[in-house]
């Protein structure tokens, strides 16, 4: 009951507008599901890549400066995570926000259905239960770095930072 509550503890954190202590996040590097003919045809792209660091580097920098979150660094498990598909490898990311102290393992993948069609998923995990206590998701037009931003953007203020998201009232 107490793992429990403490999910729910960090569900309404994440959404109340009310200071508290700042939860204690690992943020993992996003990564790209590529289910386009172009990434068969041509393999992982440079800008892509660079793309990805840059929505991460974006979701820590918004994470940390709302002032809800402490950004750890995740460069102890960073080779193991890079080495771990981490929407499929079974918890890993929970077991390594957890050797880290983190209250929440965050992942993000990108999907690449076309070069015009995008999505960008974002997870939070309870470290303690492995529960996921949000998920969101926002497609988006174009593979450039503006609407990779612009999603990210769009992501943190409408979902991750909104005062009444995940909120059932």
């Amino acid at each position: 009951m107490v793992m429990r509550s403490l999910g729910l503890a960090i569900a309404l954190f994440i959404s109340s507008p009310v200071a508290a202590e700042p939860l204690r996040a690992a943020i993992f590097d996003f990564e790209l599901l590529d289910t386009s003919l172009q990434g068969e045809i041509k393999g992982p792209q440079a800008d892509e890549q660079r793309r990805l660091k840059d929505v991460t580097d974006q979701l820590r920098k918004g994470l940390a400066e709302a002032g809800k979150f402490v950004i750890v660094d995740i460069s102890p498990v960073n080779a193991a995570a890079h080495a771990s598909n981490l929407q499929s490898c079974g918890g890993c990311d929970v077991d390594y926000a957890r050797q880290l102290g983190a209250d929440l393992a965050i992942t993000g993948v990108v999907q690449k259905v076309s070069a015009l069609i995008l999505n960008m998923n974002i997870y939070l995990r309870d470290t303690q239960t492995g529960q996921l206590i949000a998920g969101m998701s926002a497609d988006f037009r174009s593979n450039t770095d503006e609407s990779w931003s612009r999603t990210m953007s769009y992501l943190l203020r409408n979902r991750l930072l909104a005062p009444n998201y995940g909120s059932p009232h």
